[in-house]
């Protein structure tokens, strides 16, 4: 009973089949095309809804891509639009005939033969060109062999690596797939090797230049089972003479002209905080506009955004240099007066010193002329100064321990001392000659860390 149904579903699919493609051909000679007498024999029990080889194993699909042009290549969205010429052959013993030439059909008659269900596998948009007519190739030689050509324009997604733009090189992918036939029903392979993608030599791209290409053989694993795939892959690698000139020149210039205020006086303030301040604001314009044709949903930081970085921090640093110069000219001037002062007290000190030691002079050759008048009795005040507890009376009162706290004060002057000291080391004698060392130690180090950048991202 079950051998009935089934051979019963196949009748009726077969049955189905036939209705279709005589209402096919119905249609195509009720329009006034009438097909040669060579297709309509070829058609005559042809079924275009099993695959070649149905029951012999599976058919072999050859591929073949020539790229027309590389239209665009997003860093935002991380694709590139391409135009392509597919071409797929196979061998489908349904076709063959006599003969020694090949039958070159109209392209609406793939709708008559089976063609292979191949897609491109990170596509995210596609369409088939149909100016004037739908681009289509249709050729079968005598011996079976179908030659299918397409022209496709698709988007397809690249995962790219920013972290050294622009000094960077992308390989992307264009990958085709069966849909519907696994490994068992149908095979993939190029027909001729890394030769069969053509047309990347004479590409002509905006920001890159296609290095190497090369194909592959590989089978995709899903969960409904095992398909053919075929990978292109090639190489891009982007020209950095634009961002050179668009970016990396004018940040450098900028650094180079906040270096400019070093050979201005330091007294001529609007001068010195207007290059400053004109350097910062054009720097961070600068680093605004580099980055608007950059992704920022990602988190890569990029070498440009690096190099940025850099500039900005030198520009910065200039204008930082002008402040510390200034403040330790009003510094250093407060320090002259405060060192004036102190030379006048000192002045003033001597000068009562010897005042003073005059006048003791004076007052000891008045006392030698004076008589000395002898007393008999002891002064009272010596009397007082013999301390009662000690019976010779020669013995000094004993002085009283410092107290705690005085130790503790004692122990942080000694502190504050060292503190003073070590800020005085750092004193700048003469504000002139930080301008002096900033112009050869800006120049001299940005030399030094361009090296570094440049021998890192190129190298590295």
């Amino acid at each position: 009973m079950a051998l009935s149904v089934s051979g019963g579903t196949v009748f009726t699919v077969l049955l189905i089949s036939r209705l279709l493609e005589s209402s096919l051909l119905n249609a195509e000679v009720k329009e006034g095309e009438i097909l040669p007498p060579t297709i309509q024999r070829l058609m005559k029990g042809y079924n275009k809804y099993l695959r070649p080889f149905f029951d012999n194993g599976p058919v072999t699909v050859g591929m073949s891509l020539d790229i027309a042009s590389i239209d665009t290549i997003s860093e935002i969205n991380m694709d590139y639009t391409a135009t392509i010429f597919l071409r797929q052959r196979w061998t489908d013993e349904r076709l063959v005939f006599e003969g020694n030439k090949s039958l070159s059909l109209d392209g609406r008659l793939v709708e008559l033969l089976w063609v292979p269900d191949t897609f491109i596998v990170d596509s995210k948009k596609s369409f088939l060109h149909d100016i004037t007519v739908e681009n289509r190739l249709i050729r079968i030689f005598p011996n079976g062999t179908v030659l299918y050509a397409l022209r496709i324009t698709t988007t397809v997604a690249c995962n790219m690596d920013l972290t050294k733009y622009p000094m960077d090189k992308q390989t992307c992918t264009l990958q085709l797939e069966s849909w519907g036939y696994n490994i068992n029903d149908v095979m993939f392979y190029w027909t001729r090797g890394n030769e069969s993608v053509s047309g990347l030599d004479s590409l002509q791209l905006a920001q890159y230049t296609v290095e190497d290409h090369y194909t592959s053989v590989s089978e995709a694993i899903y969960e409904t089972g095992h398909y053919p795939r075929l990978v292109f892959h090639f190489e891009l690698k982007r020209s950095i003479l634009y961002f050179i000139l668009e970016t990396y020149v004018p940040s450098s210039l900028l650094v180079v002209l906040s270096w400019v205020s070093f050979w201005i006086s330091l007294s001529s303030v609007p001068a010195r905080i207007c290059i400053g301040v004109t350097t910062v604001l054009t720097m961070t314009t600068l680093m605004m506009g580099a980055r608007t044709s950059l992704p920022n949903a990602n988190c890569f930081i990029k070498a440009i955004d690096v190099y940025l970085g850099i500039c900005f921090s030198f520009i910065f640093g200039a204008l930082i240099e002008y402040a510390v110069a200034h403040f330790c000219t009003l510094t250093h001037a407060d320090a002259h007066m405060l060192m004036y002062g102190h030379r006048m007290h000192d002045f003033d000190d001597e000068m009562n010193g010897i005042i003073t030691t005059i006048s003791t002079h004076s007052n000891r050759a008045k006392r030698r002329k004076e008589p000395t008048a002898t007393s008999p009795s002891v002064p009272a005040s010596t009397e007082l100064a013999v301390s009662p507890s000690s019976p010779s009376g020669s013995e000094p009162k004993p002085e009283a321990a410092p107290p705690e706290h005085t130790n503790w004060c004692l122990t942080v002057l000694a502190t504050l001392r060292k503190i003073l000291r070590a800020i005085y080391c750092c004193h700048v004698e003469n504000p002139h000659h930080i301008d002096n060392y900033s112009r050869v130690t800006f120049p001299l180090s940005f030399v030094i860390v361009n090296l570094l950048y440049w021998t890192y991202y190129l190298y590295f």
